[in-house]
């Protein structure tokens, strides 16, 4: 008697086994929401606490993908790996020397010439005051705020800000020796790539177009920066505003932090100007720093560019206040890249998620990608 046949083995289709994933019991939507929420608070947490340590690390990652092509090209050229690490990290340390350096004397300029103009000052003051007086203004609150702001507080704050020299050369030193870790392993990097690759395509596509995007941020925001803070510079020169090159200096070195870093560039050329000339002169410093910022900035830049790396005005101003307050004066500057880095782990290499660019990017072009529901369509058209 002979055993009845095996039946043949059953081939499932791919939407039929993505159906019975989608069907498959799980923890309720809130409970997953819950969990999702109280897993991103630990890791705010772990970040704030670590700041000192991951901020200038990640800084590191960014100044190493910014440098990656001159590795690139000289290995085209023949050039050992290690030479060529080597190359990159002295040019990645130079521009950092550099930037520190430029900071800390546009920092001691003003520290030096603020005091100056203590009497333009008082004299300002008393005319405020008066004009207010003679409206029958209250001028408690005004005299208490004109206090605050004036040279000899802006002097005192900025020698603050000289006492934590320490924590600013320790932020340095953490820097430096992460790039030279990072440059020892540059040579070995495509070989990692490639095996990444071979598991997780989608990843490693995603992260790909991350170190791209990264790449042409900082080179965008290098170049036109130093564009922005000559044009200010000669403007300033013309204008006659004590010491134009440091404020050119400042423009340039604030051109790094999205949305703030404008004002923050703005205000001290503004205020000498104020105290030098007259509220003309500082209304024609206003005129040329916002006009010059946006044809080139928000005209120039974007044609030329591209805005394939940007984010919305809004998710990047919350971004800055986020990394910000999470990752100190370090997270200011890499507040837009480290928005780049959760969007290509979490939204570009999963396409379930693809739609949740639409609200992120800038671009018209993302948004008609991403699968929006049908009664959204309209508003990104």
């Amino acid at each position: 008697m002979t055993s009845p046949a095996a039946p043949p083995p059953v081939r499932r289709t791919a939407s039929a086994t993505a159906r019975d994933e989608t069907e498959r019991p799980g923890l309720p939507r809130f409970i997953t929401v819950i969990i999702g929420v109280a897993a991103t608070l630990l890791v705010i947490v772990l970040l704030k606490q670590f700041s000192g340590v991951v901020g200038p690390v990640f800084l590191a990652v960014n100044l190493v993908i910014a440098a990656y092509p001159i590795f690139s090209w000289l290995r085209s050229k023949g050039t050992p790996g290690w030479l060529s690490a080597s190359v990159m990290f002295l040019a990645v340390t130079v521009i950092l020397l550099a930037a520190v350096a430029g900071l800390v004397w546009a920092v001691s300029a003003m520290v030096y010439q603020l005091p100056s103009y203590s009497a333009e000052w008082t004299a300002m003051y008393n005319t405020v005051i008066s004009w207010l007086a003679s409206y029958d203004i209250n001028t408690t609150g005004m005299s208490d705020l004109l206090r605050q702001i004036s040279p000899g507080s802006v002097v005192s704050m900025l020698s603050t800000a000289f006492s934590y020299t320490t924590a600013i050369a320790g932020v340095v030193a953490t820097i430096v020796l992460s790039l030279v870790f990072m440059a020892m392993d540059t040579p070995g990097m495509r070989a990692r790539v490639r095996l990444v690759a071979t598991e997780y395509p989608r990843l490693t596509e995603s992260m790909t177009n991350f170190t791209s995007h990264l790449r042409t941020y900082w080179v965008a925001a290098t170049v036109f920066g130093a564009i922005v803070a000559t044009f200010d510079g000669l403007a300033l020169w013309i204008l006659g505003v004590p010491l134009p090159v440091v404020w050119a200096m400042l423009a340039f070195l604030t051109n790094y932090i999205p949305n703030i870093g404008f004002f923050i560039g703005l205000l001290p050329p503004v205020l000498l100007a104020l105290l030098g000339g007259g509220w003309q002169l500082a209304l024609a410093v206003v005129v040329v720093y916002v006009v010059v910022n946006t044809v080139i900035q928000t005209i120039i830049q974007p044609r030329i560019v591209g805005e394939s790396i940007g984010v919305m005005t809004t998710v990047s101003f919350v971004s800055l206040l986020l990394w910000g307050f999470v990752l100190g004066p370090v997270g200011t500057l890499i507040a837009v890249p480290m928005t780049l880095l959760l969007k290509a782990v979490f939204i570009d290499a999963d396409p379930r998620a693809a739609w949740l660019g639409a609200f992120i990017s800038s671009t018209k072009s993302h948004a008609k990608k991403a699968k929006l529901p049908k009664a959204l369509t309209p508003a990104v058209k």
